[in-house]
């Protein structure tokens, strides 16, 4: 089975459709698995050359289907031992100053705009209590944020745990 891709270029426009086959998905979820993986690996996992491999590798790049690679990061081994998710009321249309000022904090790991009760819901690493309490305030002080609700994480069940690469037509 094959599935689409596609993504919003640089220019607001949505680019050309990506078929994506069993050889992308299997590329795709070896990478997902170790994003270093060699082009031999590759070519190994999807059964194809390994020139096939680093060509399908290069596309899904090119396509933005891969956007980048990145470590999977320890923040308890960097100190950062508190995580704490918000839910922010924020003032009729205050959403994009409050995504920027959440953005340049350099503590938030996700940001999202959502529907329900919140408008924004983000999840931050703090060191102490004391960072988390500070970060607190700045936000019930924001002039475009109307309520914070915060909820300390006491134990981390999954973190950053990649999706199945399926075929989308088939769930």
């Amino acid at each position: 089975m094959t599935a689409h891709a596609s993504r919003t270029g640089s220019d607001g426009e949505e680019d050309a459709d990506l078929a994506l086959d069993d050889v992308d998905r299997q590329i795709l979820a070896a990478l997902l698995a170790d994003g270093r993986a060699s082009a031999s690996d590759l070519s190994a996992v999807a059964g194809v050359a390994t020139a096939t491999a680093t060509k399908r590798r290069q596309r899904l790049e090119d396509a933005g289907v891969i956007e980048g690679y990145r470590p999977v990061v320890d923040f308890a081994a960097l100190g950062y031992d508190v995580t704490a998710v918000f839910r922010l009321d924020v003032v009729g249309d205050g959403i994009p100053p409050v995504l920027a000022d959440l953005r340049a904090t350099g503590r938030m790991v996700g940001v999202y705009e959502v529907t329900g009760d919140a408008d924004v819901v983000a999840v931050g690493k703090f060191a102490d209590t004391a960072e988390l309490d500070a970060q607190i305030k700045t936000l019930l002080t924001h002039p475009e944020v109307r309520g914070v609700n915060t909820n300390i994480v006491l134990d981390i069940v999954t973190e950053d745990a990649p999706l199945p690469v399926a075929d989308a037509e088939s769930g």
